[in-house]
């Protein structure tokens, strides 16, 4: 449920250098000493943890506003992802519940009969005050078993935590359990963002870009923003990060992670695709972290939009020892 109209660091991770050097005995003929300088990122120590072990979260239900880091934990079967979506002023999950999961599951089913025209219209039904929601970051999708490190900056308010991805019979997570309130306080919560290794930006114009090689090894990826818009699907650009195997069909990837497709967003992600995690939809300006260690293969960068090939949205890259 994440389409504009429709969707709805606790502590620095710090880069360290280790420097290992011998002293030779000062009797000895003097040697050349090599200095080995071995770039390490610290796990955070102190992080908001969300769990999900079916269709639930488990975490804290309220946090500080400011910058905070997210430790998301999927121990379930299936990928999922959380987005935080900031609720306007008297709205809550009850809301959540009656006026817009209806609407979603009538759209959609009407989508899965093969009558798009009629589920686009149905969304119409939708209360104005959807339309004030603003989304306000989380992870990329993440596979089970795995976990997703991200890092945002949230204003205080009343959020809705939710996970949209589709089961096999089409219906949203969101409806099955994965919408939990979560309160931003006003205290600021006296974090730093990360010290980034690789800075992306986000662009619905110019497509994801990058300013250095991925190499293998731990990295903190920045994703800045540049301007948000709404696609064909009514969606607003995200980033996630793709593993793919050898049998991973590139353009089966691609039409999955259009929602308004029946077979998209849906369980079974698509043969041979992990995905790492990344930074959900967030305005124009916004900047996200994410962090991940990479192993050599083959990997992807893409948002949750149609058509990302044409829009420099998908973008494939080899990690190598």
């Amino acid at each position: 449920m994440k389409p504009n109209f429709l969707r709805p660091s606790l502590l620095l991770l710090i880069a360290l250098f280790i420097f290992n050097c011998k002293n030779e005995n000062k009797n000895q003929s003097i040697e050349e000493v090599i200095v080995e300088v071995e770039e390490v990122i610290e796990e955070p120590s102190n992080v908001i943890d969300i769990v999900t072990r079916s269709m639930e979260f488990q975490s804290v239900d309220t946090i500080p506003t400011g910058w905070n880091t997210f430790k998301y934990q999927n121990l379930s079967n299936e990928t999922h992802f959380f987005l935080m979506d900031k609720y306007p002023e008297g709205k809550s999950v009850e809301n959540t519940l009656t006026d817009v999961a209806p609407v979603f599951e009538e759209g959609m089913d009407l989508i899965n009969k093969g009558k798009a025209e009629e589920g686009f219209a149905a969304f119409g039904k939708l209360p104005a005050w959807f339309g004030e929601i603003i989304f306000s970051g989380g992870s990329g999708l993440i596979a089970p078993k795995h976990t997703a490190i991200t890092t945002l900056k949230l204003d205080p308010g009343y959020y809705i935590m939710e996970c949209y991805v589709k089961m096999p019979n089409g219906k949203f997570h969101t409806s099955m359990g994965m919408a939990k309130p979560i309160i931003v306080i006003n205290e600021d919560s006296g974090n730093s963002p990360p010290e980034e290794t690789v800075n992306i930006t986000l662009s619905g114009e110019e497509g994801i870009t990058y300013d250095k090689p991925i190499t293998n090894g731990k990295h903190v990826f920045s994703v800045y923003v540049k301007d948000q818009k709404q696609h064909e699907n009514f969606m607003q650009h995200d980033i996630n990060l793709v593993k793919l195997d050898k049998n991973a069909s590139e353009d089966a990837l691609e039409a999955w992670m259009d929602w308004s497709d029946p077979k998209g967003l849906i369980t079974p992600v698509p043969e041979g695709v992990t995905f790492l995690g990344g930074v959900n939809d967030m305005p124009a300006g916004s900047t996200g972290y994410f962090t991940v260690d990479l192993q050599s293969g083959k990997y992807a960068f893409i948002s949750e939009v149609p058509n990302t090939k044409s829009k420099n949205l998908f973008k494939v890259f080899e990690v190598t020892n």
